[in-house]
């Protein structure tokens, strides 16, 4: 194992350098040796290729931003060791590059196995909060909750020591990274997409699944044209390590009629990423910022859906989702959507991190406490820690007066309290 490059990743490869290649793809949190049970079957037929993802493992803390870069640098890895066709399997988020890598580089893939995935990641808000609690906390209490998530409640009573080893590698991640693998998946949705994967797939859950189970496995089953779908008993998210022999057995089957030359690589043009957050229609009977004569229709037709994802993004579902309370709430909430979101948040002059912080502090001058909560949780969600929220605080005590930084605290302090306490 070498020195590995920003745009590639650390990885291992088993078997014969003239074998087909099949590449495993890790869950968040864990590293490449939750395949080891698998590889000594799978290195018989195939030159396995096991990658960490960024600061996992002792890998280099080099944070993406996207699964489509994760794919990017999956592909540039392969390139290095002379790889061109592949087959690919992966759990959870490497699941999630098997399906990006499926639609993007479809000349590339020859079969396609699909771990413990979905293609849409529970909602945005609830990986937005996971990042603000590592945030705040660091990767403890992502440690102390992986057991209950990935093994059924048997297999942690019966396999302490295996349950120990996976709270281990979460602990050992660097929590960047973690955060940023968190962010990425709360936008990965290649729900409308899924009728374009064109290699054979098979979806395999486990049966007591609570983060990814048998109805997101079915969502993708129905989607693919080609793909078939195994339900494995008495196992959770990490079902490889919970059930080895069964997911081997499914894999070697899966990926035999995979046949694959490694050294040839059709060209292909290159496609955009699929992992962009789905925008949502306008809330009904909001104006169609499209139609000619609606207020700022004609000039930039797109800042209304630029607006309302970039409001999603930032404020969250619940927010962007809620339904206006009459006709004059309506076109409020439009104007606000296209004017503050579409035309100023998107301004790229101020990164987000800044434009939060400066809402804050106009916020608490104008003892604005309703919306001083929503944009204190936006800042969380923006990366502001809770310290610098504090010396936020502290900034407009000096300039806008020590009662009204004082109100402000108990609001902050509430909001901080709420949002990076973990969940028991």
């Amino acid at each position: 194992m070498s020195e590995t490059p920003p745009n590639t990743l650390q990885c291992r490869v088993d078997g014969q350098d003239d074998a087909p290649v099949l590449v495993l793809g890790p869950s968040l949190g864990t590293t490449w040796h939750m395949w080891d049970r698998q590889v000594p079957e799978l290195a018989r037929q195939w030159r396995v290729v096991r990658f960490d993802l960024p600061g996992h493992g002792g890998a280099p803390a080099h944070p993406f931003g996207s699964v489509a870069e994760l794919g990017d640098r999956v592909l540039a890895t392969l390139d290095e060791l002379g790889v061109g066709r592949f087959g690919y399997a992966g759990s959870s988020i490497g699941g999630a590059v098997g399906l990006d890598l499926a639609l993007r580089a479809p000349h590339r893939l020859a079969s396609l196995a699909l771990v413990a995935t979905s293609p849409r990641f529970g909602t945005p808000d609830e990986y937005h909060r996971r990042g603000v609690i590592v945030r705040a906390n660091g990767l403890e209490p992502m440690a102390r909750s992986a057991p209950e998530w990935w093994f059924t409640p048997g297999f942690a009573a019966a396999q302490p020591a295996i349950v120990e080893w996976a709270v281990q590698m979460v602990r050992t991640t660097d929590p960047g990274c973690y955060v940023a693998a968190c962010e990425a998946l709360a936008v990965f949705d290649v729900r409308e997409a899924l009728g374009r994967v064109g290699v054979p797939a098979l979806v395999v859950v486990g049966e007591e699944d609570q983060v990814t189970g048998p109805a997101e496995a079915r969502t993708l089953v129905a989607g693919i044209p080609d793909a078939r779908l195994a339900v494995v008993p008495g196992a959770s998210h990490l079902t490889p390590v919970e059930q080895p022999a069964a997911v081997t057995e499914l894999l070697v089957g899966h990926f035999a009629g995979a046949a694959h030359d490694p050294q040839s690589v059709p060209q292909a043009p290159a496609m955009p990423p699929v992992s962009a957050p789905v925008v949502s229609a306008p809330p009904a009977g909001a104006p169609d910022p499209t139609t000619p004569g609606t207020e700022g229709g004609g000039e930039r037709p797109d800042a209304y859906e630029r607006g309302l994802a970039l409001r999603r993004e930032i404020l969250g579902d619940a927010h962007a989702d809620r339904a206006p309370a009459d006709g004059l709430d309506r076109d409020f909430q439009s104007l606000v959507t296209r004017y503050a979101f579409g035309e100023v948040w998107s301004r790229e002059t101020l990164d987000r991190r800044t434009r939060s912080a400066v809402t804050l502090g106009v916020l608490i001058a104008g003892g604005h406490h309703d919306a001083l909560a929503e944009h204190t949780r936006a800042a969380l969600r923006s990366g502001l820690t809770p310290d610098e929220l504090g010396e936020i605080v502290l900034q407009t005590a000096v300039y806008c007066g020590l009662p009204a930084a004082d109100s402000a605290l108990s609001v902050v302090r509430r909001v901080i309290r709420e949002d990076t306490t973990p969940q028991a």
